[in-house]
């Protein structure tokens, strides 16, 4: 589908003829040129720099240079104090960097030739294995954490970048959402490998924006690693248009996906051992579940409490295993109509796969027992992709995605224990939050089937 654009009304007839031995120049599509003023004629203003007699070189290094240097200012001014964050670790309960050494215990595992056998933290697909690995193959001559955090930081520096590049035309924000929008989380995506897993998804959709077969290929192999590495990134494949895209790209992520597993199972022995931790997992405090059921518990309707368990705070009690049970139904039931949106959509624009995929991981972020403040790193990420965009109609879900992952560095670290005590102060966050995600998943929804699959979308 192709968008036709109205030309730039002709110049009015009123302009003085050229100057004797006066030349003008076009550019390619700007129309006929236009002749130059008179020497007496005042000069008057124009829509653009660029259609101005007095634009220079040093116009263009201005205009289109500036966005680029501010991006780029503010990106290593709010890392900055991110690493700052970081290295003190004492907001809250502190303790957020803890996570890197996990990874580094792994490493340790993988060296011997293995996944983490029988350990219920590890709760990953195998690509996730690759990530781990990564510091210390990589930058061997840096301590772990050091590593991991340098290596956090060149995948949100190459996200940055492949957004800035999308978003050339200075007519859309989504570099900026992400540029912004991280550091909301404070530290915390320094300290956990998503941002890695978001830099998969985000390069894959914009190759699949591209017109030739081999960047849907690309955009394919990436996804296809991405769900080795996090499962989610898959999605990103949820809107690919019917046809030549779709099959190249589905292919080539199931190919490079299956080529991985199998090269990670020849390589390491238990490489499936994540699937019996998976099954297991209960309602976490953070997820909308856990939400409810402390709001039960505050009015004195649920007589469960919370205990630690696969790494993670879970509500125990009565009813929590049927209320997991209704947790995957819902996420069956948000495939099932991911499916039938595909099947019912009509009408395809450059940004229909963008935001179908910030939709479906919208809705399987909503309707998981676990929506861990990482979660929010994915969902900012698809929403900076989507606003590279100017046909995407998600700009209302990525604006209710950034008080959301304010809200999320309250609940943690820095009331984490309120979250888990259930205080009024802990509660109100997590009811806000969680409000904010379950308003933005339908919303997403709504306008992805109107845009896209309704009658009148055609």
């Amino acid at each position: 589908m192709t968008n036709d654009h109205p030309e730039s009304p002709p110049r009015s007839g009123s302009e003085a003829r050229p100057r004797p031995g006066s030349e003008t120049r076009s550019r390619p599509g700007d129309g006929p040129p236009a002749a130059p003023r008179s020497a007496s004629e005042p000069p008057t203003l124009t829509k653009s720099p660029f259609d101005s007699e007095t634009f220079t070189s040093a116009t263009f290094v201005t205009v289109g240079r500036g966005p680029d240097l501010a991006l780029a200012a503010v990106w290593i001014l709010a890392r900055a104090g991110m690493l700052l964050l970081l290295v003190r670790d004492d907001l809250g309960i502190g303790g957020v960097g803890r996570e890197v050494g996990l990874y580094q215990y792994w490493y340790g595992q993988f060296a011997a030739g293995t996944f983490p056998p029988g350990d219920a933290m590890w709760q990953y697909p195998p690509g996730a294995g690759l990530v781990v690995m990564a510091p210390g193959l990589l930058l061997p001559w840096l301590t772990y954490f050091k590593a991991f955090v340098a290596l956090t930081l060149l995948a949100d520096a190459v996200v940055t970048l492949a957004l800035a590049r999308a978003d050339s035309a200075r007519l859309t924000h989504g570099a900026w959402i992400w540029v912004c929008g991280l550091p909301l989380l404070l530290h915390l995506p320094l300290a956990r490998y998503d941002v890695q897993t978001t830099a998969l998804a985000v390069l894959a959709l914009l190759a699949l924006g591209a017109r030739p077969a081999a960047a849907h290929r690309l955009g394919g192999a990436l996804a296809g690693i991405g769900a080795l590495v996090k499962v989610w990134p898959a999605l990103a494949l949820i809107g690919t248009p019917r046809g030549r895209t779709t099959r190249e790209a589905w292919t080539a992520a199931a190919v490079t996906a299956l080529v991985l597993l199998a090269a990670l199972a020849l390589f390491f022995s238990e490489s499936l051992g994540f699937l019996r931790q998976q099954g297991s997992r209960g309602i976490q405090i953070e997820s909308l579940g856990g939400t409810a059921l402390a709001v039960a518990r505050a009015t004195g309707a649920w007589s469960g409490g919370v205990g630690f368990r696969y790494g993670a705070f879970e509500y125990v009690g009565p009813y929590v295993s049927t209320l997991g049970h209704l947790a995957l139904l819902l996420t069956v039931l948000a495939f099932g109509w991911l499916l039938l949106w595909r099947l019912q959509a009509r009408r395809w624009t450059p940004a229909t796969p963008l935001d179908a995929a910030l939709a479906a991981v919208l809705l399987f972020t909503v309707t998981s027992r676990v929506i861990s403040p990482q979660y929010m790193i994915w969902l900012i990420g698809l929403a900076a992709v989507c606003l590279t965009s100017r046909d995407t109609v998600m700009r209302p879900v990525a604006l209710l995605l950034l008080p959301a992952a304010a809200l999320s560095s309250l609940a943690y670290p820095v009331l984490y224990a309120d979250v888990v005590d259930g205080t009024p102060a802990g509660l109100a966050v997590m009811v806000l939050r969680n409000g904010l995600l379950l308003a933005a998943a339908l919303l997403a929804a709504r306008r992805l089937w109107t845009s896209t699959a309704a009658p009148d979308a055609e």
